[in-house]
């Protein structure tokens, strides 16, 4: 089932809601805007991961929550968490 750009956004704000043990209603949305990534995995691989080498449009949204920025990024197939603390992950 195809990801929708509010589908991702409410996904990413749970994520985040989680990891920081915050209310959602904590996260603020921040700048969300349509974007290429060179390369299936969103330009945000997890450890080992291959991914197909070519351009792939998605989203890349920015939450803000306990004084920090996050930003997730995201297609119709898959959303990802981008650096957090060092590491990528797939939601």
């Amino acid at each position: 089932m195809a990801v929708t750009k509010e589908d991702a956004v409410k996904k990413a704000r749970a994520d985040l809601a989680t990891r920081l043990g915050v209310s959602e209603h904590e996260i603020e949305a921040g700048e969300i805007e349509e974007t290429e990534f060179p390369d299936l995995a969103l330009g945000a691989p997890v450890e080992d991961e291959m991914s197909g080498q070519m351009m792939t449009k998605g989203w890349r949204i920015r939450l803000r929550a306990k004084g920090g920025e996050h930003e997730y990024r995201a297609n119709k197939d898959q959303v990802r968490l981008y650096n957090y603390e060092g590491d990528n992950y797939r939601i």
